[in-house]
């Protein structure tokens, strides 16, 4: 097994594509790089010893995302009876090992989050969570990810991807985001969804708008996210629109500083909150499977 950071970890090569792979972090996909150049971000200097708040890769968000919150509490949840119990920002998948499969053409890998001891008191389901990456070629990247309710109540998610996209902070100005047609939210210091303003078919990367900002998705989207970095010669199309995938709700737009090199552009299934508020809350029968899937295209990197 190749190692990195000194790391175990897993390789997904096409052409001159390498991916860089954690499952036992989250089932982290930590970079991707084209022609040896990045375009998923990952930090020359990591801390492992706590790998879900590692600013880089592609950290998976499920059973929700975002923040929750009870009386104000950040990290709690109330159930349809009433119980309150603690789940963490972003859910828990980010910080437990996956289970790893890599294709037997060895351009793809699917890592599966089955639920445990280490899940139910925060998340009283059965489920199974499964990742797939799948290079279909050295530009192309198919992303899916699968959710399985093995118990036997209704099973309530909502569940995103958090791309870090390698882009040196002074390019932000010339990076343009483009976008099918949405409305724009946010969330309130108080947890509450803001109302919908009419959102923006073309921004740079350096608008304060933008920042931490939800894309609603109105309807089914009529053109794909493009991500426009003339710097770096780099065009990225993310397509939402994949056959049998379910619908994406939002995508979110976010960087941690002025001085990052990367900035995310996140697809979520629903807004924060959504067990509470019900904007993009996923209910699964027993028995039940459902995917959501995205390609990620890359046009001139060099």
């Amino acid at each position: 097994m190749p190692t990195f950071q000194n790391q175990d970890i897993l390789e997904i090569a096409q052409g001159t594509a390498l991916l860089r792979i954690a499952p036992q972090a989250g089932g982290r996909l930590l970079s991707w790089h084209i022609d040896g150049q990045p375009v998923i971000y990952w930090p020359d200097q990591a801390d492992w010893s706590q790998p879900a708040r590692i600013r880089g890769g592609n950290p998976l968000l499920f059973p929700f995302l975002a923040r929750h919150r009870v009386d104000g509490q950040i990290g709690r949840w109330r159930d349809s009876a009433g119980v309150v119990r603690d789940l963490p920002m972003h859910g828990f998948a980010r910080d437990l090992p996956f289970a790893a499969s890599v294709d037997a053409q060895g351009a793809g890998v699917t890592m599966t989050l089955s639920d445990s001891d280490a899940t139910r008191a925060a998340y009283p389901f059965g489920f199974r969570f499964d990742a797939t990456y799948r290079l279909a070629d050295a530009h192309t990247l198919d992303v899916d990810l699968t959710t399985t309710n093995t118990g036997d109540a209704p099973l309530p998610y909502y569940a995103g991807h958090h791309f870090y996209f390698a882009l040196p902070h002074t390019q932000r100005g010339e990076t343009a985001l483009e976008l099918p047609p949405t409305q724009r939210r946010r969330q309130e210091a108080d947890g509450s969804i803001s109302p919908a303003e009419p959102g923006e078919s073309r921004c740079t990367l350096d608008d304060p708008h933008i920042m931490d900002r939800f894309h609603c998705l109105q309807g089914t989207p009529t053109q794909p996210v493009r991500l426009i970095a003339p710097g770096l010669g780099r065009t990225i199309t993310i397509d939402l629109q994949r056959p049998g995938s379910i619908p994406w709700y939002a995508v979110t737009t976010w960087t941690e500083a002025p001085e990052s090199d990367f900035y995310c552009v996140e697809p979520w299934l629903g807004l924060p909150d959504a067990i509470h508020n019900g904007l993009g809350l996923r209910w699964l029968a027993p028995g039940a499977t459902e995917t959501a899937s995205l390609r990620i295209a890359v046009a001139g990197s060099n």
